[in-house]
């Protein structure tokens, strides 16, 4: 359980940087801040996918909430407004926690209310429930004003004429559809009366976006004001949902959302405190994408990309003992693979997806991999992903799209002007930031990986002459790789080679020559590998993408766009590659006790935030300069996969 005091909950900076995460097994969330401020065009207690795992709509933004007792009224709820914070609800939060969903406890003056909120998994749907505790309130109601937006998550609504104010009114349940072409929102109460109000609420500020230098005003229609008698009825419940429900299966829904998350925790395949908070964590990624399952990538904004999916995997799913997610995530992407390509993203508007990475296609064989030595189910792998895999190695032995081929040398070539092909892949207008064109250095360890993996499982379902074929692709690679790639003078790899031209930048894309399953250097050329990421990239929050001495290093990750895809690959800190990076380190180091007592003191931090500023989530980045302030996504799926991942490892 992850709780804060009032020094938190009170304390209005820290209160709203604090984010809570729910989510529903189809790509929709509910999330805020723990001061109740949304800060975000993201927040929201429905965001509802009406395409899971995409098309993400805001439906109800928020409850104005009004608890009256003893006849005094309290305002809980925050919001800002252009130069002032009203009201100010946090002022009377005494605690939150996770415990294993958000709940908040309100200290009105000797009587605690208590409000909690769940997400039901498999339904767009959330469950809000307010209750007195103590303090016996001789005279207690509560009014909720929802605020609605019913517009595309990526965006903000603004007072119009073509909004539809009619609501449909019936026992327990109102009904709005404000614009044709959304979904109907329900709210299921047990309410004692309903009025029908009909109003905007104006300029709502969201500091976050506009720190991300986007727009962030937005103003929102409250359609109705329901009023609870607290003392009569016990408790007061809301169940927002784009189904017609009746407020009563609140009971059902909570003892079923207790039982999963019970299993998620128990899920984690070693039983201390911290794997139990990445387990939980990891199953918010899991969604479903029509017949199968598939990975969100990042909440608030990212869908199921294919690269994020595949590095995820195994901590995902493998780690928490979720072989057919595992199953199912693999068969899905493989239904998409095209001129031996795995898609790099499906749109969150739904269109074709796209196929643009060279290595997501390369991690597609290190996820089947693992699967199979975690389940020993080859014949699953013979059956259902082999004959994937072969027409894959074949399109990159011939040429598939943006010039990815093996060159003369057996090394996997990528790239055309203005395409980003990498995981370092921001791009700003025409100018791809870190363009990395010709052979990165990754992308040789995943192809290399590739084909090894390739050889073990021709050999293992009898296919001699296949087996044969990879052996000799592989050994080819090997043979050139660390000829080609190893920099003397700094003691290791080059990061992309194009041509002749080799690029010294010290970068952690090299970290993968030493971690991943098959690997090519010589012992002495891995410790120095490892030395020199040690040394210029590792933080207590991950690795830099590159060296502070570099003249391109950038120590902020922030600001508008342009400054934040600038820097996104350019020193900023990524959570994902503490895992690789102490694989590499533990694998030099024999797994010596030791050293895994030194790779336990090196997640440390990331413990401290995962259970702190993270509220049981880890980010997608961090800055590369101290404090190492967070930034981007709050809950990034290969920051958590791979932690958990080698948290396993470790015990």
């Amino acid at each position: 359980m992850i709780q804060f005091d009032e020094s938190v909950c009170r304390d209005f900076e820290t209160a709203s940087r604090r984010e809570w995460l729910e989510t529903n097994g189809l790509g929709g969330f509910a999330s805020s801040t723990v001061a109740g401020l949304n800060t975000r065009r993201y927040h929201g207690l429905l965001v509802a996918a009406t395409n899971p795992p995409v098309g993400r709509v805001v439906l109800l933004s928020k409850l104005e909430e009004t608890a009256i007792v003893n006849g005094r009224q309290y305002e809980l709820s925050a919001n800002r407004y252009p130069g002032v914070v009203h009201p100010q609800g946090y002022r009377y939060l005494k605690t939150f926690r996770l415990d294993p969903y958000p709940v908040f406890v309100y200290d009105l003056e000797g009587c605690e209310l208590e409000k909690s909120v769940f997400m039901v998994d498999g339904e767009n749907t959330t469950a809000i429930q307010y209750r007195f505790l103590s303090g016996g309130a001789a005279d207690g109601s509560l009014e909720l004003r929802p605020l609605i937006a019913f517009r595309d998550f990526h965006s903000t609504t603004h007072e119009n004429g073509a909004l539809n104010p009619l609501i449909e009114e019936q026992t327990g349940c109102v009904a709005m559809t404000p614009y044709r072409g959304l979904p109907t929102l329900y709210l299921a109460h047990n309410g004692a009366s309903l009025q029908k109000t009909g109003e905007w609420y104006r300029n709502f500020e969201y500091d976050i976006e506009r720190e991300r230098g986007l727009d962030y005003r937005e103003d929102l229609f409250q359609p109705c004001l329901l009023k609870f008698d607290l003392p009569v009825s016990g408790r007061a419940v809301i169940l927002a949902s784009t189904e017609l429900k009746c407020a009563a299966a609140i009971d059902d829904y909570r003892a079923a959302e207790l039982r999963r998350r019970a299993a998620l925790v128990a899920s984690a395949n070693t039983g201390d405190e911290f794997a139990h908070t990445l387990a939980s964590a990891a199953g918010q990624f899991l969604a479903r994408r029509e017949r199968q399952a598939t990975v969100i990538a990042g909440y608030h904004w990212f869908s199921d990309w294919g690269r994020d999916t595949m590095i995820s995997l195994p901590g995902l799913t493998l780690s928490t003992r979720k072989p057919e997610a595992a199953r199912g995530i693999l068969l899905e992407f493989a239904r998409y693979v095209d001129r031996g390509m795995l898609p790099n993203r499906f749109p969150d508007s739904g269109e074709a997806p796209e196929y643009n990475t060279v290595d997501a296609t390369l991690w597609y064989f290190e996820a089947a991999r693992a699967l199979a030595t975690h389940t020993r189910d080859y014949e699953f792998v013979k059956r259902h992903l082999y004959p994937v895999l072969l027409d894959i190695t074949g399109w990159h032995e011939r040429g598939t799209r943006y010039g990815i081929r093996t060159d003369s040398d057996g090394l996997l070539e990528a790239g055309e002007p203005g395409v980003q092909l990498t995981w370092m892949d921001a791009k700003i207008g025409d100018w791809v930031v870190t363009p990395r064109r010709g052979k990165p250095v990754e992308i040789q360890a995943l192809w290399y990986n590739a084909l090894c993996i390739m050889e073990e499982f021709s050999a293992a379902f009898a296919y001699p002459a296949e087996a044969h074929r990879y052996a000799v692709l592989a050994g080819r690679v090997r043979a050139r790789f660390a000829a080609r790639f190893w920099n003397t003078l700094a003691g290791c790899l080059y990061d992309v080679i194009d041509g002749e031209s080799r690029d010294a930048s010290i970068r952690p894309n090299q970290i993968f020559a030493v971690s991943l399953n098959h690997h090519m250097l010589g012992p002495a050329q891995e410790r120095s590998v490892v030395a020199v990421v040690k040394r210029d990239l590792l933080t207590p929050y991950g690795l830099r993408t590159l060296a502070p001495n570099d003249p391109q290093y950038r120590g902020r990750y922030g600001g508008d766009p342009l400054s934040r895809d600038g820097s996104y690959h350019q020193g900023t800190v990524w959570p994902w590659l503490l895992g690789p990076f102490l694989r590499a380190y533990l694998q030099i180091s024999q797994y010596s006790q030791a050293a895994k007592e030194q790779a336990r003191e090196w997640t440390l931090t990331l413990r401290r935030y995962a259970e702190n500023e993270g509220v049981g989530q880890i980010p997608e980045v961090f800055d590369g300069d101290a404090p190492h302030r967070a930034g981007g996504c709050i809950a990034q799926a290969w920051s958590v996969a791979e932690l958990l991942r080698v948290w396993t490892d470790l015990s």
